[in-house]
């Protein structure tokens, strides 16, 4: 039985989880060092540690970190497609590449020791999210270059359980060998989730007696509403994990069965908190921007990367016994917010207003549009079939309401369509929740 204050059984998969926090940070230190040495064969950073007088002795202290360049995904453009290489090519292993979402796609490399290190990352987090040996996962992530489907992939075969792989979309399909195989675990985007709930109502099946019994859900932001409905909706437990292709993957942070954040590996990555206008650090618990250097990694390590991911850190300690810094949810990307009249908002801000207001659906479009001088943000979004009413009074009292919510969780004035469900498009990726035509009316 799980200990009060866990969603399951505390369980570790890796020692070096529970490191003590001053091995933890001479472990840290060690590595550093190493990697300021190791990267010295890639340009970039060769350059500017010549210009700066930065070697392995002259790290003498975590604090050093801020001495070192930051790295982002344009670095990583103009230089592709392997131009942070450091190793020779003969010892790359696999090559992937990163979504695309933000641009053009970027590619990352990995030496057979990246895929160990890679594997056990993901086989943490799934067995602090309940994961056994005995257990069946369906991965219903993309394979591919996409990082996602094969590092789950791995993740799960390290831990020794067995795997579905049945790649993304085709609903039915992934609903047929649920049915079939009866996998205990499923692996997607908490979109995706919903989106298998769907179509199990669609045929006629209650999505809870499905034999599903946990979810690890990342790829995309979400909120803590989502995670009830979710919950709710294929009574499971759901976890959220975090990576990025271009540090490694998913298995850079995942949660334990206290749910209360989730755990950076921080054997394997250095994490810095900034305010992305002025690059200085943030206020322990304060939003900023991630920044992530990779302390193990062979064949593409990554010096002070600006994911442009927005989180808070948390040190205080976790009743799991992991000693490491958790982060909190991404609530959105630098690149990804949208200033509407002046006020930040992030679309999981949206999200979260509308999980509030009973009878909606985490199923929506924002528009924004500037037909004159003022923006103008207009959201769809689908509501259950019963709240449906042909008394006008009704259905306008529904969309203040929502519009309430939003106002108070994002600061902003929007309208609010409200549209049957199945009206917007699902993704068996990563959902696109904005439509901005402001570009376009200002073209």
């Amino acid at each position: 039985m799980p200990t009060p204050g866990f969603a399951i059984e505390n369980r570790v998969f890796d020692p070096a989880e529970t490191l003590p926090r001053p091995e933890l940070e001479a472990l840290q230190l060690e590595r550093l060092r190493a990697l300021v040495e190791r990267v010295a064969t890639v340009h970039f950073y060769r350059e500017h540690f010549r210009l700066h007088d930065i070697t392995r002795r002259s790290i003498r202290s975590l604090d050093d970190i801020r001495r070192l360049p930051f790295t982002t995904k344009e670095d990583l453009r103009r230089h592709q497609p392997l131009g942070f290489l450091a190793v020779p090519r003969r010892d790359v292993a696999r090559i992937h590449g990163s979504s695309g979402t933000t641009g053009r796609p970027t590619f990352v490399a990995y030496t057979a020791q990246d895929l160990k290190t890679w594997s056990g990352l993901c086989a943490r987090f799934l067995v602090a999210g309940g994961l056994r040996p005995e257990h069946t996962v369906q991965i219903a992530f993309g394979y591919g270059l996409f990082t996602g489907g094969f590092g789950l992939h791995y993740g799960v075969e390290r831990v020794g359980a067995a795997i579905i792989p049945a790649a993304s979309g085709n609903t039915r399909r992934q609903l047929d060998i649920i049915h079939d195989l009866a996998p205990e675990v499923l692996v997607c985007t908490p979109s995706y989730a919903l989106t298998i709930a769907d179509g199990a109502r669609d045929l006629g099946m209650d999505p809870r007696s499905l034999p599903l019994r946990f979810g690890h859900f990342g790829g995309e932001p979400w909120t803590e509403d989502m995670r009830r409905e979710i919950e709710e909706q294929l009574d499971i437990l759901a976890f959220n994990n975090y990576g990025l292709s271009e540090i490694i993957g998913p298995g850079v942070s995942g949660e334990c069965a206290a749910r209360n954040g989730m755990h950076l590996q921080e054997d394997h990555f250095l994490v810095e908190c900034i305010d992305p206008e002025t690059l200085e650090p943030v206020p322990e618990g304060e939003p900023g921007e991630l920044v992530i250097t990779t302390l193990t990694r062979e064949a593409v390590p990554m010096i002070r990367y600006r994911t442009r991911d927005i989180a808070r850190l948390y040190r205080e300690p976790c009743p799991c016994g992991r000693n490491t810094t958790r982060m909190g949810r991404v609530a959105g990307r630098s690149d990804d917010m949208l200033i509407i009249r002046g006020v930040n908002v992030f679309p999981s801000q949206i999200e979260e207003a509308l999980l509030r207001v009973e009878g909606t659906t985490p199923h929506y479009l924002i528009e924004v549009d500037r037909p004159g001088t003022l923006d103008q943000v207009t959201v769809k979004v689908e509501i259950r079939a019963e709240m449906f009413s042909d008394r006008m009074d009704r259905m306008q009292a529904l969309r203040e309401r929502i519009a309430r919510e939003i106002h108070a969780v994002a600061g902003i004035r929007a309208e609010v369509d409200l549209v049957e469900p199945r009206r917007i498009e699902r993704f068996a990726g990563k959902a696109k929740r904005v439509l901005d035509k402001r570009a376009l009316s200002d073209s």
